[in-house]
């Protein structure tokens, strides 16, 4: 059983926490995260959901994303996330979301990292991915085009390419 702290609409703890997969209560709000790993050749690594994966299976997306539970920063729920999924391991000690998108249920903080990951070396979580690959921008909006990406606002994917090595959001070894 997976609990989310709950905000307020300033981002302030309630002190409440809730189940996942239960409705949210009125004016109340979580954590989400999504780490977005790139090479040094500005391709970012992207993951298939598995076929029977709940929501958006076997759909192609960004490197990494979830929720953080209950007690987690949404550094820690990155950390945790990139660990879990693709069995690497990420420190976010001194890194900040390079921006946040106000969602209907949260907030959804991107973390864009600079990461010299070999694919060969990665250890996916069978129950969330079934495997990755590195992708250009051109080569994501191809696979949205043809429905086989999760259809997240193009721009912001640009958005990603674009921002990708910004001080705030990079992180190199």
């Amino acid at each position: 059983m997976e609990k989310w702290d709950l905000y307020d609409k300033e981002r302030v703890k309630t002190g409440e926490t809730m189940v996942r997969g239960d409705t949210f209560p009125e004016n109340t709000y979580h954590i989400v995260v999504h780490v977005c790993i790139f090479n040094k050749q500005g391709e970012m690594l992207i993951q298939q959901r598995q076929p029977f994966k709940k929501g958006w299976s076997n759909m192609w997306d960004v490197t990494v994303g979830g929720s953080a539970v209950a007690g987690e920063t949404s550094a820690r729920a990155a950390e945790r996330e990139v660990a879990e999924e693709i069995g690497y391991t990420i420190d976010l000690t001194n890194v900040r979301p390079l921006f946040t998108v106000n969602i209907e249920v949260g907030f959804d903080e991107y973390y864009v990292l600079e990461e010299p990951l070999d694919i060969a070396d990665l250890e996916l979580q069978y129950e969330e991915v079934q495997r990755v690959m590195w992708a250009s921008l051109d080569e994501i909006t191809r696979l949205m085009d043809e429905g086989k990406f999760i259809p997240y606002y193009r721009s912001l994917i640009q958005m990603l390419f674009e921002m990708r090595g910004r001080e705030m959001g990079s992180h190199q070894k």
